[in-house]
């Protein structure tokens, strides 16, 4: 039986997207969003999203969006377990991001339709920072030998 996890966030982004590749040379950008929401007693809670992005989508999120812009995430929660220089486990949720685009609601955006790049992104070019989804390899985002970092 197969669930859909999949998930729409509407944030701010609260610090760069920084691109880095992987050992086998796939493009992985990961970046941050934050949305604020009023809790019972009128008070401002806000929420932060580890974002993660590959292959086409990476490259054109790097070069598109920039600290402090809203942006419109849509993709799908993934749970990560690690254990880290102190021998104590780690984990967190992240969204593995299948489009990334600037929200129109407050702001205005030029958009640039992408050469395809034939890196199995999922579409034939991109708009703005929303440049195709990601390859399928084998149940994963990213090859089965290859962690983002």
């Amino acid at each position: 039986m197969a669930y859909d996890n999949t998930v729409t966030v509407v944030g701010n982004v609260t610090r760069d997207p920084e691109l880095r590749f992987t050992p086998g040379g796939a493009p992985v950008t990961n970046f941050s969003v934050a949305w604020n929401r009023k809790d019972q007693n009128d008070e401002d809670v806000v929420s932060f999203f580890d974002i993660t992005c590959w292959r086409s989508l990476a490259e054109n999120v790097a070069e598109s969006i920039t600290k402090g812009q809203r942006v419109i995430v849509y993709g799908r929660l993934e749970h990560r377990s690690w254990e880290n220089n102190d021998g104590e486990r780690r984990s967190k949720v992240e969204i593995i991001a299948d489009d990334v685009a600037p929200s129109l609601r407050w702001a205005t955006a030029e958009t640039t339709r992408n050469e395809f790049r034939g890196d199995g992104g999922g579409s034939s070019g991109g708009s703005g920072g929303s440049g195709g989804g990601r390859q399928s390899t084998g149940g994963g985002d990213f090859p089965t030998d290859e962690e983002p970092f």
